[in-house]
């Protein structure tokens, strides 16, 4: 599949998640335990917990108050929220999703809850709608996997956060070669999988763009809980602009 036909199958797929799943159900708490939260995390805002992270970067992020945060590929909100209480008042949060349906249903979860200082905006990670050098720090959970060009997206986060700004990152690499059925299987598309890179691959790249890598975390057991055995896992790490 080109990268046109990649981003159409997640779209697709995740405005569908957004459309049906109206509450967080017993399945999403479980996943985000066995990855990393917290149960006064996870019942935060519980509409926006879909089980869909492979880690929890906002629990290991040096967030402060006062920052500007954004957060890349923010669906309903979850890690936006959690960020959101530790920039308090005077700092504010960014979430960047190309799923419209997505971002319709974070800003209503911010609505209902009274997050003022968050913001969520309709975008392209590999083309963020923000000013150079503008912000503090970066979370992403489980998303750039699905980015065509991942080259692009850590460029652009890079372009983005400020000298000595940080980047926390949980995603999924591959710890060996997928068959090309199984890179072309939707399911596996739009389930993080079929366009995760090598784990060797993927550190290449961000060290391409020009971040320093601290690699905080390695979790080889979520290929069991979460895909079937596949050969992967997911990777946090912490990214420094210098």
């Amino acid at each position: 599949m080109d990268s046109k036909q990649i981003k159409n199958v997640v779209k697709k797929n995740y405005s569908q998640i957004a459309v049906s799943q109206k509450r967080c159900c017993c399945s999403s708490k479980n996943v985000s335990k066995e990855i990393g939260y917290t149960d006064d995390e996870i019942n935060n805002v519980p509409e926006a917990n879909m089980g869909l992270g492979c880690g929890n970067p906002t629990a290991i992020s040096r967030i402060k108050e006062g920052d500007v945060v954004l957060d890349l590929g923010s669906g309903a909100g979850f890690d936006a929220f959690l960020a959101s209480k530790k920039v308090g008042k005077t700092g504010k949060v960014i979430g960047v999703d190309m799923t419209e349906e997505m971002v319709n249903r974070a800003k209503e979860n911010a609505k209902k809850y009274g997050y003022e200082n968050v913001e969520f905006m309709l975008g392209d990670i590999e083309n963020l709608p923000l000013d150079d050098n503008f912000i503090d720090v970066i979370i992403s959970n489980c998303v750039i996997n699905l980015a065509p060009d991942k080259l692009r997206v850590f460029k652009e986060s890079f372009r983005v956060l400020k000298s000595g700004g940080k980047m926390f990152i949980s995603d999924i690499v591959l710890l060996r070669q997928l068959s090309e059925e199984q890179k072309n299987d939707e399911k596996l598309i739009s389930g993080c999988v079929a366009g995760a890179l090598l784990k060797e691959d993927y550190l290449a790249i961000i060290n391409k763009a020009g971040f320093d890598i601290n690699i905080l975390k390695e979790n080889k057991d979520i290929s069991k809980q979460q895909y079937q055995g596949i050969p992967l896992e997911s990777l946090t790490a912490e990214l420094t602009k210098t």
